[in-house]
């Protein structure tokens, strides 16, 4: 799973919605496309995005493809944030350290 081509995919409008709604469950693109104001053949290339990034998948039953989001899809977006997280709150750690030392010596 890539973190950069997940936020790529994310980077849409329409395929947060598309991922927002997919939330409640397996949906067929017309039930997703009724919901946005794209067509289905939109919101099939924005599926297609998706799966591309590891996001969602799909599985035919019978006639109708149902779209779901992938169990891991958004584990390497997750790991990533929190690595960026880790990294501002250690640079705000140091920051007030240095303060509270110069608050200290200034005493």
């Amino acid at each position: 799973m890539d973190a950069e081509a997940a936020l790529d995919a994310l980077g849409d409008a329409t395929r947060r919605r598309i991922v927002e709604a997919l939330r409640a469950g397996p949906m067929p693109v017309g039930a997703l496309a009724a919901a946005l104001p794209v067509g289905r053949p939109a919101v099939s290339k924005h599926l297609r995005v998706l799966e591309d990034a590891g996001l969602v998948e799909h599985r035919s039953v019978g006639t109708r493809n149902l779209y779901a989001l992938a169990p891991d899809g958004l584990a390497a977006v997750q790991t990533w944030l929190a690595g960026q997280w880790d990294t501002a709150l250690a640079a705000f750690a140091e920051r007030a350290a240095e303060a509270a030392a110069s608050e200290r010596s200034a005493s």
